[in-house]
């Protein structure tokens, strides 16, 4: 490979005073070793000039004065970099690393959870083994006359900032792939003028250097498609399941379609779009004339072509696997690990990291056996996730993003503990009443709450029904019986209003933006699993906010740290407050909306239900443990979200019902071990219930605990006769064949030797198919090897 010679530092005066556009001397400068690069962008511009190309908008089309407005701006961007003094950069096409070092990531506790290779996230391909379907594909949709410029194309500059301006967005790009490849690769992402600049004349020197061949070969293994994938290959296995030599016309046009905006038109999350542009691609082909009408029509009708993924290797398989890809994503996307995201990528899958977390493995398989034992018909069952925060530290001790990441439905890699949310519901609730009690409205205030009402506000009439209908109630009862009625007079209540509740949210921990409107008080924003459970959070650590917590500490081959997350927190709410927060959401699991995520500890919580019960929450906490549990269906039916009603599902879901059990089935196995806590609660809240009902605060008594036997290698019969017999409820999971011993328990919780409450569930899981016969007629249960890491498994329809 041809290297190009290292360029020196030079010093150049500034251009001459009254310079004109024809003026060789605007950019031909005395001892300046780079007037070449410069004069091309001008011979390039002038020639615009004199074929009468559309100038940029705001002009008439064909205007040679309008042209000239433009194409100065661009004399004057070359000008800014021919006056002044700058190292230049070497222009070296990268190698694609052969021998990078695996990154490692590690739970809380040590174990590995998976080792990164570059190979997962690109696998490079020399051109000749990329089709030219692909290849025309890419060019025509990305720089159609990437065969005939120098590196930067000064007429699709034109045609995109005409696009734009006229659009009232930005709709298309100007720049090559030249300039593109020494974006990603060579210099960082800002968009300032200098760097602009420096990227149009870099990409000239770059095409100088070296052939068109190898620019658009260097291009195809850098650039990202999306879902993790870098280069077309990877791409290629990760949305078809082969190599990019074996793609189809049609799945040619999806990847070139992926490069512009790969989150915007995943296939994954929105066919449709993906679709669209797919079809997009196929016609800038077709009027390039790469393919034929016939090869047009057939590759329109054609399928997306996703490929069905089949199970995945138990080798490659690993635990936590959606918090695992959020750790991937927080490093990709952190210009503390590299200025572009190729060298965060080669520093993340081949530089030798040590990646600590804070995932605490036996918490994550709790959780997802926690959904497992309420949702067991996955496909049928809606969907769930679950994130868990110890509210001292902020660390995110496990995080359910659904039920199978390596499934083979559309959405098993989509993390539904994060993306953009979903409504909340009466969730919300707390984050109002919150900014309620800090601005001094006192829990004992009374307000209107009738079953329903129509409220007046600046955009028009509001109705409000749902929730308990209380006549007039306290904000306690408010709360606990979660009354609409109530909260929607709250949040009107001018010394509160939809701006100051919002803006409470913020402070709380939600970072998913927010419309200040009054319905916000009922959950009509969407907001994250994570953001939740890190507001919630806050009311555990009595007001200090502690932001969530992934990774602790990164450490290089050489046992360097390259990071270490340094502990923060600010104290959002007086601790007198969230004191009283805790005391009235005790009150919503002793005998509110939420009873039966009731743990036989001192808890507190809030359910939330979305319109139409699209939507399903509990987020509750103990003074050592928050989670929060979404119920509801990832994928859309017909006229919206699936609602969770008959015939959908056997009941009407509330947050009180699959959202709360989960919650509560989960919360009993991860504090089995810890002594219970209690809140500092006021001594006494008033309510509006009779004196009796006014010990619902009061502390409950620790009740009897039992220590759980352990079953592992027993077969179904034999370990529920067992755990019965100790005074335990069970509750049997069925694995598919091949997860290990057939017939036999290979898993539970509460784990063998833990404390549980007398009477509480016991889940074991028992593989299918028929036990091994006793050895030698033996009756002796048969010992099973440990229970292997399930995480990702579902049980079978």
């Amino acid at each position: 490979m041809q290297r190009n010679p290292r360029r020196e530092e030079s010093k150049c005066s500034s251009p001459a005073q009254g310079a004109t556009l024809g003026d060789r001397r605007y950019i031909r400068m005395d001892g300046y070793p780079h007037s070449h690069v410069h004069e091309e962008l001008v011979e390039n511009a002038m020639a615009l000039e004199r074929d009468g190309s559309s100038p940029v908008a705001g002009t008439t089309t064909g205007s040679p004065r309008g042209a000239s407005r433009f194409i100065a701006v661009l004399l004057l961007a070359g000008a800014t970099l021919s006056s002044c003094s700058y190292e230049t950069t070497e222009i070296e096409a990268p190698e694609i690393p052969t021998s990078a070092e695996s990154s490692s990531i590690f739970a809380a506790e040590g174990t590995l959870l998976t080792t990164l290779r570059s190979e997962e996230n690109r696998a490079s391909v020399k051109l000749e083994f990329v089709p030219e379907v692909v290849q025309d594909a890419v060019i025509s949709i990305e720089d159609e006359r990437f065969w005939e410029h120098n590196g930067v194309d000064m007429r699709a500059i034109v045609r995109a900032a005409k696009a734009n301006t006229t659009g009232g967005e930005i709709s298309q790009g100007g720049s090559t792939i030249t300039q593109q490849y020494v974006k990603n690769a060579i210099l960082n992402t800002d968009q300032t003028l200098n760097r602009k600049v420096e990227e149009a004349a870099l990409a000239i020197q770059l095409e100088r250097s070296y052939s068109k061949e190898l620019i658009l070969e260097l291009y195809l293994n850098t650039i990202y498609f999306g879902n993790g994938a870098y280069g077309v290959q990877a791409a290629s296995f990760e949305y078809f399941g082969r190599p990019v030599s074996d793609v189809s016309l049609a799945q040619a046009a999806l990847l070139a379609g992926l490069i512009q905006a790969p989150a915007d038109v995943d296939p994954y999350r929105n066919p449709q779009a993906a679709t669209a542009r797919r079809d997009l691609v196929l016609d800038r082909m077709l009027e390039l004339e790469y393919i034929t009408e016939a090869e047009h029509t057939e590759a329109l009708a054609a399928p997306l072509g996703l490929a069905d993924e089949e199970p995945t290797a138990e080798d490659q398989r690993y635990p936590a696997a959606h918090f695992v890809e959020e750790v991937k994503q927080w490093i990709l996307e952190d210009d503390r690990f590299g200025e572009t995201p190729a060298q965060r990528r080669d520093l993340l899958f081949g530089g030798g990291l040590r990646i600590h977390t804070t995932l605490d493995p036996v918490m994550q398989f709790q959780a997802e056996l926690a959904i497992r034992g309420v949702l067991d018909e996955p496909g049928a069952d809606p969907d769930a996730a679950l994130v868990a925060i110890d509210p001292r530290t902020g660390h995110v001790k496990a995080m359910v993003g659904g039920y199978d990441f390596y499934g083979s439905h559309s959405y098993a890699k989509v993390n539904l503990a994060r993306g953009k949310g979903r409504s909340t519901g009466s969730s919300f609730k707390p984050i109002v009443l919150a900014a309620a009690l800090s601005e001094g409205i006192p829990p004992t205030e009374i307000y209107p709450s009738p079953s329903s009402t129509t409220l007046s506000t600046a955009a028009g009439p509001w109705p409000v029904k749902g929730g308990a209908g209380l006549g007039s109630a306290s904000l306690v009862d408010c709360t606990v019986y979660s009354s609409n009625t109530c909260y929607a007079n709250l949040i009107l209540d001018e010394r509160i209003g939809p701006e100051l509740a919002v803006d409470y949210a913020g402070r709380l921990g939600i970072t998913t933006e927010l419309q200040a409107v009054p319905s916000a008080v009922l959950g009509a924003n969407d907001a994250t699993v994570l953001d939740m459970a890190s507001a919630y959070s806050t009311f555990a650590n009595r007001g200090v906010h502690v932001p969530p917590v992934f990774v602790t500490k990164i450490t290089l081959p050489d046992g360097s740290i390259l990071y270490e997350d340094e502990h923060a927190q600010q104290e959002v709410l007086e601790p007198e407050v969230a004191d009283t927060i805790n005391g009235i959401l005790e009150g919503v699991i002793e005998k509110g909306t939420g009873t039966d995520a009731a743990i036989d500890r001192p808890a507190a919580g809030k359910t939330g239900s979305a319109e139409y019960n699209t939507d399903a929450w509990f987020i509750g906490y103990t003074p050592d443990l928050v989670a929060a549990v979404w119920v509801g269906y990832a994928e859309s039916g017909e006229g919206g979200l699936r609602r969770m009603q008959p015939p959908n599902t056997p009941i009407t879901v509330f947050g009180g019902t699959y959202p709360a059990a989960i919650w509560s089935d989960f919360m009993s196995m991860a504090l089995a071990g810890i002594p219970p806590s209690a809140f500092n609660t006021p001594e006494e809240i008033e309510s509006d219930e009779s004196s009796d009902d006014a010990a619902i605060f009061d502390l409950a008594e620790s009740a009897a605990r039992a220590t759980v036997p352990g079953t592992i290698g027993q077969t179904a019969a034999a370990a529920t006769a067992t755990l019965q017999a100790a005074g335990f409820e069970v509750k049997v999971i069925t694995l598919p064949a091949g997860s290990g011993p057939p017939g036999l328990v290979v898993g539970q919780a509460p784990q063998s030797g833990d404390s549980a409450t007398a009477g509480a569930r016991v889940v074991i899981e028992v593989v299918a198919g028929e036990p091994p016969p006793p050895p030698g007629g033996s009756t002796t249960p048969a010992t099973g090897p440990p229970a292997p890491d399930q995480t990702g498994e579902a049980a079978p329809d």
